[in-house]
């Protein structure tokens, strides 16, 4: 059996052949972690999340959740469509003045990353068993009350950046993780230093003010909260703050000076879908919740469901009207007619709440 240094050298290797950028290993004691997250909590500012309260300190106590467990290795995979042209982020930029437009953050328009990663991560844990024998190993990503941010931070994926989301020199943010708990001794990885600075850059830019200060977020007011994990009706003060976004928000990320190294996939799965880039807000309101779940199927957006995906789109056209002149308003406001009488009480109330707050001229 190799030495431990030279076999997480070979898992480095072994993941880079399925696609992760980046090969880390974590120790599990996290308890310097666990303030910080109680006092989160407690403030409310995880939302309607209740799952990120119910599983309690777990969260940061891996050995906890998975019995056994004495190291964590972290994954990093990029995510940027392989098709990315120079200058992306200011083309999505734009992209939010046309009011039209539906937005689709940018990791959603391919396949759910969920699939892709656990998968993969799995073929990784095999090829270690392969290698040590019998492992004891789950893997997660993004699925289980899992510190992500704070083991991939601590494993050398990067720093956590003021929005909260790590941050790499040589790739930006525009990736995933996923992780390994294995009971398998490994050397930790070494961290690295944080590269912020003095920008703010990304609390400066948040629509709804979400990023309170570094590294302190407010998910009730975020954007991507609202428009995915929220399943009830969107605030009224904070509709017109979400613009023409359906799904997601990229603005921090848009801005972020570290993202001019985002890295794009080598791999075909995170290749946008057709429909979900350039469409408009009339084209994606019109599909019936068959097409909705047809042409989403392998997708994340579709664990939101077809009646939340009509809410998000009805805020955004009635933020669109807002500022259309006459001859764009009129087909904006027939579309949303024709959901006014939906069997949701959900899809009326923004539907209403879109009419009412941009009434025809007289």
């Amino acid at each position: 059996m190799p030495t431990d240094p030279d076999l997480v050298s070979s898992i480095q290797v072994w993941g880079r052949e399925l696609g992760f950028s980046h090969i880390g290993v974590a120790g599990v004691d996290l308890s310097s972690a666990e303030p910080g997250l109680q006092a989160w909590l407690a403030q409310g500012f995880h939302g309607e999340m209740g799952y990120m309260a119910s599983h309690g300190l777990r969260r940061a106590r891996p050995a906890e959740l998975v019995p056994g467990t004495v190291s964590v290795i972290t994954a990093r995979m990029d995510y940027l469509p392989r098709g990315t042209s120079e200058g992306w982020s200011g083309h999505e930029l734009a992209r939010l003045s046309r009011p039209e437009e539906a937005i689709v953050s940018v990791y959603a328009r391919g396949r759910d990353y969920h699939k892709v990663l656990r998968a993969r991560l799995q073929k990784l844990a095999d090829r270690i068993a392969e290698q040590v024998g019998p492992l004891g190993h789950r893997a997660f990503t993004d699925s289980a009350p899992v510190l992500e941010a704070e083991l991939a931070q601590r494993s050398g994926q990067g720093w956590r950046g003021k929005h909260t989301l790590v941050l790499n020199r040589e790739g930006g943010s525009m990736f995933f993780l996923g992780e390994i708990y294995v009971d398998l001794a490994l050397p930790n990885s070494e961290p690295v230093s944080d590269h912020c600075g003095a920008c703010t850059a990304c609390i400066d830019v948040c629509p709804t003010q979400a990023i309170l200060g570094p590294r302190r977020l407010d998910a009730r007011r975020c954007i991507s909260y609202l428009t995915i994990e929220h399943p009830g009706a969107i605030p009224q003060e904070l509709r017109p703050l979400i613009g023409n976004r359906i799904y997601g928000c990229d603005d921090c990320q848009l801005v972020c000076p570290w993202n001019k190294f985002a890295v794009r996939s080598a791999l075909p799965d995170f290749d946008p879908r057709e429909g979900l880039t350039g469409a408009t807000l009339i084209e994606l309101f019109a599909w019936s919740e068959e097409v909705f779940l047809r042409r989403t199927e392998g997708s994340p957006i579709r664990r939101i469901g077809h009646e939340r995906w009509l809410r998000n789109i009805a805020v955004a056209m009635g933020n669109a009207l807002r500022v259309a002149d006459e001859s764009t308003a009129a087909p904006l406001r027939s579309a949303l007619g024709a959901r006014a009488e939906h069997p949701a009480e959900l899809v009326r109330e923004h539907v209403a709440w879109a009419i009412a707050n941009n009434p025809k001229p007289s």
